[in-house]
């Protein structure tokens, strides 16, 4: 731990700073990635997904509707891109839908 004692550190700087001496930030990014994949999809996709599973760097989406499934893979890679600027960082590479 770096900052301590006088020196002033923010509270988003400490809890960064304990998510990543903890090793939390991995299950963070699954539930930020959940979370982005909600907000940048809607109601629309949402109500159709029925799994999300980030591994390493690779998103599984599980999705009830095969129709949707197929119109979504035209756009995997803008997809990938949408949620990485949402998230603020690149943690999404590879998008699998099932």
């Amino acid at each position: 731990m770096a900052k301590r004692n006088n020196e002033h550190i923010s509270i988003s700087d400490a809890l960064k700073e304990f998510v990543e001496t903890n090793k939390l930030e991995k299950g963070l990014n699954k539930v930020n990635v959940a979370e982005a994949w909600a907000k940048l999809m809607g109601n629309g996709v949402n109500n159709y997904t029925t799994s999300i599973k980030l591994e390493r760097d690779t998103l599984y989406i599980q999705l009830s509707s095969s129709v949707l499934r197929e119109e979504l893979t035209y756009g995997t890679q803008k997809i990938i891109t949408m949620l990485n600027e949402e998230l603020g960082k690149e943690i999404v590479k590879k998008l699998v839908l099932r």
